[in-house]
């Protein structure tokens, strides 16, 4: 019986302590407390140079166009480098004023690190628009991005716009991207 005792005691000795008990669900619909809740860590901004607008013209699906992605520089707390030239911005404006952006690109990283970067979003007009990217950078030092979550804003840059021709609005050089990682 003293056997057993022992043999019973050290078992219980060698079990793991039990985790915590996770909190309680709040009501369906209640904000988390402020610590559980996503927040926003800027990480890089992009000035990203463009070419004029290739407009296609209307289609089935609204009015088309693209803009050429001519270069561009890359400064922040995360990452630092530039735009490579060749990438798009494909555009659809919708019926109701809407247009769909989707831009496909790279950029590379100041250690000479390419990577590549799809980034989709809407813009209305009187709303703030907001973009996903998402990332594919090879395995290593920015693989960071490729796992990450992020959401970008984006300002126009008005910085060397040139005028249009035909009294139109000027054409636009260059635009601001600025990336957030969700954390």
């Amino acid at each position: 019986m003293l056997l057993w005792g022992l043999f019973a005691t050290s078992a219980l000795a060698q079990q793991p302590a039990a985790a915590p008990a996770p909190p309680p669900l709040l009501p369906l619909g209640t904000a988390p407390p402020a610590a559980q809740q996503p927040h926003l860590e800027f990480v890089f901004e992009e000035r990203v140079t463009l070419s004029p607008a290739v407009v296609l013209g209307d289609t089935a699906f609204g009015h088309r166009q693209y803009i050429p992605i001519t270069g561009g520089t890359i400064a922040g707390p995360k990452l630092k480098g530039e735009v490579i030239p060749g990438g798009w911005d494909f555009q659809l404006g919708l019926a109701n004023g809407c247009r769909t952006l989707t831009a496909d690109y790279f950029i590379r990283a100041e250690d000479g690190t390419v990577i590549h970067i799809l980034n989709q979003g809407t813009m209305c007009p009187g709303q703030r628009g907001f973009f996903r990217p998402t990332f594919e950078a090879p395995k290593g030092p920015h693989d960071w991005l490729t796992g990450g979550t992020f959401v970008v804003t984006l300002e126009l840059d008005t910085t060397g716009a040139t005028p249009a021709q035909g009294g139109g609005p000027p054409q636009l050089g260059a635009i601001r991207l600025k990336f957030y990682q969700v954390k």
